[in-house]
């Protein structure tokens, strides 16, 4: 088992779930979350002072999925995600040692 995380522009999130429901992925969590890449923030102007932005608003997504189903899913974010301009995202992918579903105590690939 893997669990995927991945970081994106928030008008993007309803184009991953959909594209992610497509390839068999029935949970995801959702995380309002802030950070900074390459693009290191920019600069705004509000009341003719301009300031800077470090921290740009983004969404973190975080599934675990069976092994076969880490490919497929890698795709299908990048294909919802990407808009070809700076800042669309990054993907994380690391195991998963075991699941348990609390409400059954069902474990492991049973559980996700």
């Amino acid at each position: 088992m893997k669990k995927i995380e991945a970081i994106i522009k928030p008008f993007k999130l309803d184009e991953v779930r959909e594209a992610l429901s497509e390839v068999g992925v029935t949970g995801l969590t959702v995380t309002e979350v802030k950070g900074f890449g390459r693009q290191k923030g920019h600069t705004e102007l509000y009341r003719g002072a301009e300031y800077v932005v470090d921290f740009l608003p983004k969404i973190k997504i975080e599934i675990v999925v069976a092994d076969e189903t880490v490919e497929p899913a890698i795709e299908a974010i990048i294909k919802a995600a990407r808009t070809g301009k700076i800042g669309d995202g990054k993907i994380f992918v690391s195991s998963v040692e075991q699941v348990v579903r609390i409400r059954t105590g069902e474990a492991n690939e049973a559980a996700i």
